[in-house]
């Protein structure tokens, strides 16, 4: 008894596993090697390469590849038609193959913005939240609010996705927050 859902119009290669509870929608592609973790859902048209992990409790929307050398963990938010490359120096006849693709760690609970792209190589931080359109061109801390292109750093985000106010304080939830030597911490409520 199958415990995912897999939309016919969708592929699955061999030698893939998919965790349960995890949703798969139209015309996507799941290539040979790709692990997925439960409870995650693919939009429309999105391809997972050979050899991706994703991490449970994922939601990718449609449009996106993930490919080789990507790794998402847990709760990690991939908007619409966002990019990954794997590539830093691409050339159509010298094509370097997997020995020479760098790797992208996107870490437990991120969001990545609609079209944002993800220049290969780096990792993104728990719970930073990269804008819709960013380009991603070196390591994002965690909790990191980061837009533009380049990216850049335009404030601090609380676990619970909410854009910190100047007293690193979040609106919605009522965690605080600080950082200390360059790392952010969340602070105890007395």
């Amino acid at each position: 008894m199958t415990q995912y859902f897999i939309h016919p119009s969708s592929f699955i290669d061999e030698n893939v596993k998919i965790g349960e509870g995890t949703r798969i929608w139209h015309f996507c592609h799941i290539q040979s090697g790709a692990k997925i973790g439960k409870h995650c859902s693919f939009g429309q048209n999105v391809n997972v390469s050979n050899n991706v992990i994703v991490g449970d409790g994922v939601k990718v929307q449609n449009n996106v590849s993930l490919y080789e050398g990507v790794i998402l963990e847990d709760y990690v938010f991939c908007g619409p038609s966002c990019v990954f490359t794997n590539d830093l120096t691409p050339r159509a006849r010298f094509p370097k193959g997997a020995a020479g693709y760098k790797k992208t760690v996107v870490k437990h609970g991120a969001t990545i913005g609609a079209n944002a792209t993800i220049v290969c190589g780096h990792t993104i931080g728990e719970y930073a939240t990269i804008a819709a359109g960013a380009v991603v061109t070196k390591d994002i801390p965690p909790h990191a609010l980061m837009a533009g292109i380049p990216a850049r750093q335009a404030g601090w985000v609380c676990e619970c996705g909410q854009v910190l106010n100047g007293e690193m304080k979040c609106v919605d939830c009522g965690k605080e927050y600080c950082v200390v030597d360059g790392d952010f911490h969340e602070r105890e409520i007395k």
